[in-house]
Order: structure tokens, then C-alpha cells, then sequence
């Protein structure tokens, strides 16, 4: 049986969620300027998140956050989601955890009303790449909404 638990976010996990990322952005050589790095929601994504329609998740083993993801309306494109700042740590990864994420992400969306999700990635960012393409995601050639 898994030891891990996916929650929503509690305010208490703002700090370890902005470190969760940042060490994922780091590990994956993403610039620190012009990127989520910098992104000042990080620092309070529970804030960010509690609105309608929104939601922020966390995976969770011992008390440690060991990744995240969220899902938001997309700008621009009300019947349309994205999936936003899903990260995990490496001794998150292989172990079905972004499966089980990518789950009850979409799962809340499905219940919120959103039609379509819709997520952008890096290009080097490859078994996030799989497995978006393993949960149904296709490439498109352009970005969507006012991203």
C-alpha cells in the first residue's frame, strides 16, 4: 500500500510548496529571471488558489510535500482549464504519484465544469512529457488562451 497522500493545499504548506518547485526549476536547469521561479505566487499558492474554480494540490509522505499541481480557469477561455506548476521531487518520481496527481486534478476539473485542459511544458521536460501523452494530452501548435 502507498505511503503518500494527495490533499489540497492547507496554508501551513506554502513554504514547502515554494521550495518543491524551485528545486524541481533548479534540477531542471530553468532559468531563475522570466520563469515560474520568480513567479510570486509561489510564495503563497494557498492564497492564489483559494478562489472558485481553482484548486492546488499536494502530495504528501511523512509530513513532507514531495510535489503539487493545480488547476485554474484558463485566461481568456472560460469553459477551458490549466493544468499549472505540477512538480515533484525525485524521490516522488517512478512511482505512479504523477498518475495519481494528474487524476485528481482533472477529476476536479471535470466536477468544476471545464470542458478542456489545457497545459504548456518545456520541451526538455520529457517524462512530463510522457506522461501527459499517457493521460489522453496532445501536442498543439500554439499556446492558448492569453498565456
Amino acid at each position: 500500500m502507498s505511503s503518500y497522500k494527495i490533499r489540497e493545499i492547507q496554508p501551513k504548506d506554502n513554504e514547502q510548496v515554494a521550495q518543491v518547485v524551485r528545486n524541481v526549476l533548479v534540477e531542471m536547469g530553468v532559468p531563475k529571471v522570466g520563469t515560474a521561479y520568480e513567479d510570486k505566487s509561489l510564495d503563497d499558492m494557498y492564497g492564489y488558489y483559494d478562489e472558485p474554480k481553482k484548486e492546488y494540490f499536494v502530495v504528501e509522505e511523512e509530513d513532507k510535500i514531495l510535489g503539487c499541481a493545480g488547476i485554474a480557469p484558463l485566461p481568456g477561455e472560460p469553459d477551458i482549464c490549466e493544468l499549472q506548476k505540477m512538480y515533484f521531487l525525485p524521490e516522488a518520481r517512478g512511482r505512479g504519484i504523477g498518475a495519481a496527481m494528474m487524476q485528481t486534478c482533472l477529476q476536479f476539473a471535470k466536477d468544476a465544469g471545464y470542458k478542456k485542459c489545457y497545459l504548456e511544458t518545456m520541451p526538455y521536460m520529457e517524462h512530463a512529457r510522457k506522461l501527459y501523452a499517457r493521460t489522453g494530452f496532445e501536442s498543439i501548435e500554439g499556446p492558448m488562451g492569453t498565456t
